[in-house]
């Protein structure tokens, strides 16, 4: 699974006023940490925002990473205690602290007290922001993961209706297809993907478990191939 960029609709005029125990628990796939998506919560478009929970110490809190996309973050810790390891370096950072992680800066953390949150913030110097849908796509495996494959379903749907077309966009929906044992309809958004741009697919394809419903028919074997 990898993230696919959207065009996400805008939400109707107002404003809104929540908290952030009202934002959804979404579970991040394949490294356990919990995100809250406040940005698509909001249909919030100016620039890349999030907020990431840990409900006891010791509990990851940002999943590992160096955002080579170019994106630099500012992580404010709202609540608790993080434990950020930054390059080399780990520290904590109690509530009220900011921590700004340039691009290609590898980062993560774990929560270093209970109840520990940190809003994310984050964009690219010098370019407009492009929404990313990988929250909805973190969002449609959790729903299938918790047994509601018809609105996990619908969730990716709606991921394909706002997305460019993409390799990403199409292998995300095969990942999710091979997963809730739609196998034909999977096959057919993996190939598009690889007719997009067959390199990258190659790149996850061999190692990537969400296609291992798909490793034995020979549609796989002759895609792979």
């Amino acid at each position: 699974m990898t993230g696919v960029s959207s065009t996400e609709p805008a939400k109707p005029g107002g404003y809104e006023v929540l908290s952030l125990d009202d934002l959804d628990r979404v579970p991040y796939r394949g490294s356990g940490e919990v995100l809250r998506p406040l940005r698509r919560q909001l249909g919030f478009r100016p620039f890349g925002v999030n907020v990431w929970s840990a409900d006891a110490a010791g509990d990851k809190l940002i999943p590992p990473h160096e955002e080579d996309s170019g994106h630099e973050q500012l992580y404010v810790v709202v609540r608790g205690t993080a434990r950020f390891t930054l390059g080399e370096e780990t520290f904590d950072a109690p509530a009220g602290t900011l921590v700004h992680a340039p691009a290609g800066t590898f980062r993560a953390a774990t929560a270093a007290e209970p109840a520990t949150m940190v809003l994310a913030a984050g964009g690219k110097a010098g370019e407009a922001f492009v929404a990313s849908d990988w929250e909805a796509v973190h969002i449609a495996f959790a729903q299938l993961d918790a047994g509601d494959a018809a609105a996990g379903r619908a969730t990716m749907e709606e991921t394909l209706a706002h997305t460019e077309e993409s390799w990403g966009r199409h292998y995300n929906v095969a990942c999710y297809l091979a997963l809730a044992g739609e196998h034909d309809a999977a096959f057919e958004q993996l190939r598009t993907a690889i007719e997009l741009d067959r390199d990258k697919v190659m790149t996850w394809l061999p190692e990537d478990s969400d296609l291992d419903p798909l490793r034995d028919d020979p549609r796989f074997q002759e895609l792979a191939g």
